[in-house]
């Protein structure tokens, strides 16, 4: 009985997932017939997240670099990154773009050294900050490692206390740092 029981919550499961996606429109989409299966669910996963922005259009999800979105991803890289004299590797992307959803939109971050792709901390208070100026009690820069790399705002100590000080990130609507997201073309 508990066997059947297993099986059936399996087979429910299973159909509700299949149905959520279909209903989202995640489903599997039709490949021409000299598409490689590999070739076919990579390049149907990068139709699909078009077509889930567009749907859900704000997803905060933050999802991983995928290859089908390669020549997009590289002129969002462009266009957050103009100075940049080359443009990034295939083993760069995989470990540093990041997409989500904007206005049914594509978004593409980049990750680097305090260049965070998370949604953003916007309290002023900071813990971490804190405990960092007990003991540097006049540091000129409380490192993010002690803020927290999501931090909005750049703090200093004083006299032991932690003090908003510098520029803070600017958030776009939905609470990421708006200057590090940049729509990923479709074609």
């Amino acid at each position: 009985m508990t066997a059947f029981r297993l099986s059936t919550i399996g087979f429910l499961a299973s159909a509700l997932a299949s149905a959520l996606f279909a209903a989202a429109g995640v489903g599997a989409m039709a490949a021409p017939a000299s598409a490689t299966p590999a070739a076919t669910a990579n390049a149907t996963l990068a139709q699909n997240l078009y077509k889930l922005c567009r749907q859900m259009k704000n997803d905060d999800t933050v999802r991983p670099y995928s290859h089908e979105l390669y020549g997009g991803t590289v002129k969002a890289f462009k266009k957050l990154f103009p100075d940049a004299k080359d443009t990034p590797a295939e083993s760069e992307l995989q470990t540093q773009a990041n997409y989500r959803c904007m206005n049914g939109k594509v978004l593409a971050c980049f990750v680097g050294a305090n260049l965070p792709c998370a949604k953003m901390n916007a309290a002023r208070d900071n813990p971490g900050a804190d405990e960092f100026c007990k003991t540097n009690p006049n540091d000129d820069a409380v490192p993010a490692f002690a803020t927290g790399h999501d931090a909005v705002y750049a703090y200093k100590c004083r006299n032991g206390k932690a003090v908003v000080t510098g520029e803070s990130w600017v958030l776009d609507k939905r609470g990421f740092a708006k200057k590090l997201w940049a729509v990923v073309p479709e074609r």
